[in-house]
């Protein structure tokens, strides 16, 4: 039996140990730094309500990724307590749990994102429609409309992400909700970060696609749609009734039923190699530092670390691998008994609020880059839905800078007098509880050494028993599907004895990813 020592307890380390476990002939042991499952999809809980950080649509045109979700939690047998209450139609599977007497289940859920601008709602993202031109007014829509046809003439190199949304919307809607929200985001003007970030959250998304989108409303079937549509543009996605953490939580218990092992607190510091192989790795738990030998290795740790850890790197690949940026964050929860926000959508949702699980703050004069609204994830984030809002602030940082090191109440008051000037809520006193989260290495960046990526890559891959998966394990911003996807690769190579990674490399990154539904 092969000995396999998995770096990180998020999606990807998971995903690769489960599957491992199924297989069989594979001893499986994750090793997770901190004391909680799920990585940046954990779900963090506070006084009866739950926060998920960063927002997690379960949704992938990767039919292995859907089918594998279903098969650990499977879909709703019953409306769930606001589809109840509501009168709500929602898909029902025969003989599925009832979400009002079971935990372990999924919910389908609306997806509804907007971006508030000048105290407005726009669809996200940018759709053609009457409210949009109303939103932005006549001079602005037009000034628009001739900024993309002349994008569309004079076509801009894309060499950066400035260019490449130029390209795809013109520069007035570039300008409008793209340039701000992006250097937030980053820390960095879009014109300083490689264009590939765009290209792999956006799914070639541009006016067209938006025009095809329109389209495909007015004379295909929901179903039709689903099979169709960029992934930015689904209407509706499944999600876990606690929230994201609990389906890997509930991963992690069937790993342990399946003879594996998930020990938490446990923090690799480095790897030891040997003649082109990894021969054991050094971690520091409770009982000090000590190192451990296996057989085969799974990387979900940020590349900067991993191969900070190793021994005999190359100059060159260490000054690389030193040099790739992160961007950090922070989330504050507020709990609050309404918003000043109108549900003007055909959405009904519990106390009519807006049925948005995030909306996109594209508002310069506050530093807050989204908000979500937990109750609209699912009603069972909220220990009272019906009378209480409890929505989360994020806030994009560098850990270690001033914002960084905020005190919680400095943090929290700073958030509640944000939605205050954004009219969002009428005073301060309004909010009735509140928790603030960090979040270390949440997006891996694109400048800086990200460029010669490459050659650190190079170097990881002449590992034969190395695997790197997931979003930091491959310096990658990856969705949640695409980190699984990484570790269904994995996986496959070592049964099938593989030794070429580029399988795993190029999850997220062929075009035919993005716009094809894999069966």
């Amino acid at each position: 039996m092969k000995k396999v020592l998995i770096i990180g307890a998020g999606p990807a380390g998971l995903t690769a140990g489960y599957e491992l476990l199924k297989q069989g002939g594979y001893d499986v042991t994750i090793l997770e730094k901190s004391q909680d499952i799920g990585g940046i999809s954990k779900t963090v809980r506070y006084q009866g309500n739950r926060m998920d950080l960063g927002g997690h649509r379960f949704f992938s045109k990767d039919q292995r990724v859907m089918n594998w979700w279903h098969e650990v939690m499977p879909m709703q047998g019953a409306p769930a307590y606001d589809d109840k209450k509501l009168g709500r139609a929602v898909p029902l599977t025969q003989g599925g749990p009832d979400p009002e007497k079971e935990d372990r289940v999924m919910l389908t859920r609306n997806r509804v994102s907007r971006i508030y601008y000048n105290k407005k709602f726009f669809d996200y993202p940018i759709s053609m429609k009457m409210e949009t031109f109303k939103n932005m007014g006549f001079g602005t829509t037009m000034q628009a409309g001739f900024s993309f046809l002349h994008a569309t003439l004079f076509k801009r190199p894309n060499d950066n992400l400035e260019n490449y949304y130029i390209n795809s919307f013109g520069k007035k809607l570039y300008s409008m909700f793209f340039e701000g929200y992006t250097e937030n985001l980053w820390g960095r003007h879009p014109s300083e970060i490689d264009a590939s970030w765009g290209k792999q959250r956006t799914k070639e998304l541009n006016i067209f696609s938006i025009l095809k989108d329109m389209l495909s409303k007015m004379f295909l079937t929901k179903e039709q749609r689903a099979r169709s549509v960029q992934t930015s543009l689904i209407e509706e996605f499944i999600y876990p009734k606690l929230g994201p953490g609990q389906l890997w939580e509930t991963v992690a218990d069937d790993i342990v039923k399946m003879g594996g092992h998930v020990v938490k607190g446990c923090e690799v510091l480095g790897l030891r190699t040997e003649n082109g192989q990894v021969k054991a790795l050094r971690c520091r738990d409770e009982n000090g530092e000590h190192e451990i030998e296996a057989d085969i290795f799974f990387s979900s740790m940020p590349v900067k670390d991993l191969v900070g850890g190793m021994n005999d790197v190359p100059e060159n690949v260490a000054r690389i691998a030193a040099g790739l940026p992160y961007r950090d964050y922070v989330t504050v929860g507020l709990l609050v008994d309404k918003l000043n926000l109108k549900n003007e959508t055909p959405h009904k949702t519990l106390g009519n609020i807006v049925p948005d699980c995030w909306i996109y703050v594209h508002d310069k004069s506050v530093q807050m880059g989204r908000m979500q609204i937990y109750n609209n994830w699912s009603p069972y984030m909220v220990q009272d839905p019906e009378n209480t809002v409890w929505i989360g602030l994020e806030y994009f940082c560098q850990e270690g800078d001033d914002f960084w090191n905020l005190s919680d109440d400095e943090m929290i008051k700073l958030g509640a007098e944000e939605l205050c000037k954004m009219g969002v809520i009428n005073s301060v006193d309004q909010v009735k509880m509140s928790h603030r989260e960090r979040v270390q290495k949440a997006y891996p960046a694109y400048f800086d050494t990200y460029d010669d990526i490459g050659q650190v890559v190079d170097y990881l891959n002449t590992f034969d028993n190395l695997y790197c998966v997931g979003r930091n394990g491959q310096h990658r911003y990856n969705n949640m599907d695409h980190s699984m996807a990484t570790a269904f690769e994995a996986v496959k190579n070592i049964v099938n004895g593989v030794k070429d990674k580029t399988n795993i490399w190029n999850v997220n990154t062929e075009q035919e990813y993005h716009e094809e539904k894999k069966n």
